[in-house]
């Protein structure tokens, strides 16, 4: 089942990042990446790195590397939760 579902979101990210102008159009500019990547269209190349993301969680997903992967990510976060040793 997983996947399924990894490649089904993967399929959304590449259609995200093939279709940004058409994202653009239909649902306008996002004000934080027109602030922040303000290089000639900054929502557009925020729409791609959203895509991009999609398609990444979805490779995690479908390999089933998900939980590992959280776990580096947060590791900084939850080594201040566990009790002293």
């Amino acid at each position: 089942m997983n996947i399924v579902i990894g490649i089904i979101i993967m399929v959304i990210g590449v259609a995200i990042v093939i279709e940004a102008e058409w994202m653009l159009r239909n649902f306008g500019p996002m004000n934080f990446f027109e602030r922040y990547l303000a290089s000639s269209g900054g929502s557009r190349l925020g729409y791609k790195l959203v895509g991009l993301l999609f398609f990444f969680i979805g490779l995690l997903i479908m390999t089933n590397m998900i939980g590992g992967f959280m776990q580096w990510l947060l590791s900084p976060l939850l080594k201040y939760s566990r009790p002293p040793q």
